[in-house]
């Protein structure tokens, strides 16, 4: 029995003394891809037609905003407005509040952010009967 270990502990180290000068790494390389780039403007229109969809229902406006507030920019108002007439269609109040607080902590530390998109969407709020967090009180929890 302690044969056969030393005999295998041998070879085992005779195998990781020899070179194997077949075998070479092959670098990885990236294919990156070359096609269009979308403007800013098809990216805005993208998603304003995405929530403008009468059928949306309240998993896609979820998913579409997840995906939405993932990206590394701040939503323009258009598309913001888009996105709160939708929660209005589906007489969800909660996500519309949800999505002003997302928008709120997406501006981070910018605080001239927050307040231009609050003060473009006023007379959209104001229309669709939705109020923010800060007339909520709910800014301060």
């Amino acid at each position: 029995m302690f044969r056969a270990a030393v005999q295998l502990s041998v070879s085992g180290v005779r195998s990781l003394t020899r070179s194997q000068p077949g075998c070479k790494a092959l670098l990885a390389s990236r294919c990156y891809s070359h096609g269009k780039q979308e403007t800013d403007e098809e990216f805005d229109a993208r998603w304003v037609t995405y929530f403008n969809k009468q059928d949306i229902d309240a998993w896609e406006l979820r998913k579409g905003m997840n995906t939405l507030i993932g990206y590394d920019l701040v939503p323009e108002p258009k598309i913001l407005e888009a996105a709160l007439r939708a929660c209005r269609r589906l007489d969800d109040l909660a996500s519309a509040i949800r999505i002003l607080e997302a928008v709120k902590d997406k501006s981070g530390p910018h605080k001239d952010i927050y307040p231009y998109l609050i003060q473009e969407l006023k007379p959209t709020l104001d229309e669709l009967g939705i109020p923010t967090p800060e007339e909520l009180g709910i800014d301060k929890v």
